[in-house]
């Protein structure tokens, strides 16, 4: 006969013996009061120096109670955090400083207090068809909101290796996204016996931004309802946005995607130009006055001092964008900075930016 030892996982003891330890030193400390109370000599007499002997005891064993739970429930709190910002880092992992010949820096502000994350997505991966990035916004912002960017992630980093085109890739991010609210709909409402829900994506939606920068600098995007990123030149600021043909689709939710998806061409960003691409957390932030958040200006005065740092470009942008809301902001805010560290790019495409549409054959 072979019998099987199991073990419990290493955590639960030290988690069992601290719940143990946290319920039974009240306890303990409540037993020495009672006892001081009726049975200590002391606490029978009536005299002043008795009754400020009994209250000092009482005291004490409530100072140490109370400090005591307030120890083990920060700790507590801690450990919380700790797994909390573990498994936030993962979803929306740190982007390394340089990706195929590109400069990157890139943050997050959640509207949710002990949030390092939100309803904000971003991403940057390097692929056979060139550099391919999204930025997005969930309908909605804090911790509830991270299931959607999870699902939309994790399509955006299988798809953009696979797909070919960039907008088979943003058919699989509608895929994703209409899956995972289906499979929500399914655990909120058991009801239905497992059954499709009627309309899983009522009021749920995502802005989608995908850009694909090509070896030659060449910027070509397909935008879901979200805003245009900024190019930036060395003390110029220049909205990117497209002329004919080029207007932005709904968000990814409400309705389906049509049945041609032909990318806009953004023109190219030559070396030592750069994108900022950002969410409408960043120019709907309001001051105490109902004045928008002016990003133009301050991008303005962040790139007078000399060459586009994306770090320094994202500090600017955050510590006035803090000043300007008053420390509180009231939705997710998230940037995204790339720089174009490439030393050949063709002359022949040296001017302007100007999105056209066109098809990629």
């Amino acid at each position: 006969m072979i019998r099987i030892k199991t073990k419990a996982p290493t955590g639960l003891e030290p988690r069992r013996a601290r719940r143990t330890l946290m319920l039974g030193l009240p306890t303990v400390w409540g037993a020495v009061a009672m006892t001081y109370k009726f049975v200590c000599p002391l606490a029978q007499l009536d005299g002043l120096g008795a009754r400020i002997a009994t209250s000092a005891v009482f005291f004490a064993v409530g100072t140490g109670l109370i400090l005591r739970v307030r120890h083990t429930l920060m700790r507590e709190l801690s450990e919380a955090r700790a797994v909390a910002d573990a498994a936030q880092s993962a979803l929306l992992r740190p982007l390394p400083s340089r990706l195929d010949g590109l400069a990157l820096a890139a943050g997050q502000l959640s509207a949710d207090r002990g949030a390092s994350i939100g309803g904000d997505l971003y991403d940057v991966v390097a692929t056979d068809h060139g550099v391919r990035v999204v930025m997005g916004d969930v309908r909605g912002h804090g911790i509830a909101a991270l299931g959607t960017v999870g699902a939309v992630l994790g399509s955006f980093r299988e798809a953009a290796h696979d797909e070919d085109e960039l907008g088979a890739l943003l058919r699989r991010l509608e895929r994703a996204h209409a899956r995972y609210l289906r499979q929500r709909a399914r655990e909120e409402h058991p009801a239905a016996g497992g059954g499709e829900p009627e309309n899983p994506v009522a009021e749920e939606f995502v802005t989608v931004l995908l850009l694909e920068i090509r070896r030659d600098g060449a910027v070509h995007a397909l935008n879901c309802g979200h805003p245009w990123p900024y190019l930036l030149r060395p003390g110029a600021v220049r909205c990117v946005e497209p002329m004919s043909g080029g207007d932005p689709m709904p968000p990814l939710g409400p309705f389906p995607l049509p049945a041609e998806l032909p990318p806009v061409r953004c023109g190219r960003i030559r070396p030592g130009e750069g994108l900022l691409l950002h969410t409408d957390g960043i120019e709907d932030a309001r001051d105490h006055q109902g004045r928008f958040f002016p990003l133009r200006s301050t991008l303005d005065g962040a790139l007078r001092r000399g060459p586009i740092m994306p770090q320094a470009v994202i500090h600017a942008v955050y510590t006035r964008l803090l000043c300007h809301a008053g420390g509180r902001l009231c939705d997710d805010a998230a940037l995204l900075v790339l720089r174009n560290d490439r030393s050949r790019v063709p002359a022949q495409h040296a001017g302007p930016v100007v999105c056209t549409a066109h098809k990629v054959l």
